[in-house]
């Protein structure tokens, strides 16, 4: 009896790990504020400019102002996927 509760408890910490979604992975960008609001930001580093959407969920640490140095976490999540059909090779031959 012990026996089969141990083998129980092993194989529910397996199922649960197996199951377990990965994390999500975040990036970060770095640079000088240029422009801020409530519903946008953009960023520049060097001579690239970023643009992120902010929302009721975005946590903001500190005053944005421009020209202050700021750190984005971002994640990279699609809204959206079309997916189109390839057009048909030149000298192909046709079903029929």
């Amino acid at each position: 009896m012990k026996r089969a509760l141990i083998v129980i408890g092993v194989l529910l910490i397996v199922a649960a790990f197996a199951f377990a979604r990965p994390p999500k992975s975040d990036y970060q960008w770095t640079g000088t504020v240029l422009e801020a609001d409530n519903d946008h930001l953009i960023v520049e580093k060097g001579k690239e400019k970023w643009e992120f959407a902010q929302d009721k969920d975005t946590k903001v640490t500190g005053t944005l102002k421009v020209g202050a140095k700021v750190t984005v976490k971002y994640l990279m999540k699609a809204t959206s996927i079309e997916a189109k059909e390839e057009p048909a090779k030149k000298g192909a031959p046709t079903k029929k």
